[in-house]
């Protein structure tokens, strides 16, 4: 296994054995469940399906919570599915920690919902310096100046950096360092910043990139 579900608590920091402090975002990392096991004879593909275990139970439709029960798990509002070099070895039903699937010092990928920003313009959505404050310009200090191209091409150009809505997306950071795992919490501390706000879900997995 090399995916776990989870929950952002925030950022904190803790000390180095050279007494420096390192910048750390704490996760609430599982329990998972298993609730379903792909084969490749039944389905082409090894994987496992994963419920992050919540509080409460979960109001699901009346397919969903026939699928959480046939695996004799309670309804979970999130459920992923992660692939597996052999599914054979889980079984619906069985726990998955965090301890489990990460070490201390192993490198991880962090997929979340980056926090919604909302309409911004391009001096916030795209790093824009705006524009001259003096010589005769009027209430134009932050606009993103013209964008024609004249009669060649006489059109503005797919994807061109404009006003627009901010944040609320899928985004995946790369190759954080796993500083500490503390199995009876179950939390692990990750050195950085990972998408989304405080008690945002988040998918925490092996790094692909192992390398950096």
């Amino acid at each position: 296994m090399n995916t776990i579900l989870g929950t952002k608590l925030g950022m904190s920091q803790i000390f180095n054995e050279s007494a420096q402090a390192v910048p750390v975002t704490v996760i609430k990392a599982g329990p998972c469940r298993v609730v379903q096991i792909k084969t490749a004879q039944k389905d082409g593909y090894e994987a496992v399906q994963l419920a992050l275990e919540t509080a409460r139970s979960a109001k699901v439709g009346r397919a969903l919570a026939g699928h959480f029960a046939k695996a004799g798990v309670d309804p979970s509002p999130h459920l992923v599915e992660t692939q597996v070099e052999d599914s054979e070895q889980f079984e619906p039903g069985a726990t998955i920690d965090v301890e489990a699937v990460f070490q201390e010092g192993v490198r991880a990928d962090v997929t979340g919902v980056s926090k919604g920003k909302g309409f911004q313009g391009v001096m916030k959505r795209h790093n824009f310096s705006g524009q001259c404050a003096s010589h005769g310009n009027h209430k134009k200090h932050r606009a993103g100046g013209a964008i024609g191209a004249c009669a060649t091409p006489s059109r503005v150009f797919r994807g061109k950096a404009m006003p627009g809505r901010m944040g609320a997306q899928r985004t995946t950071v790369l190759n954080l360092e796993v500083v500490k795992v503390l199995p009876e919490e179950g939390l692990l501390l990750l050195r950085g910043a990972v998408p989304g706000p405080k008690g945002g879900l988040v998918l925490v997995r092996r790094a692909v990139k192992a390398g950096g």
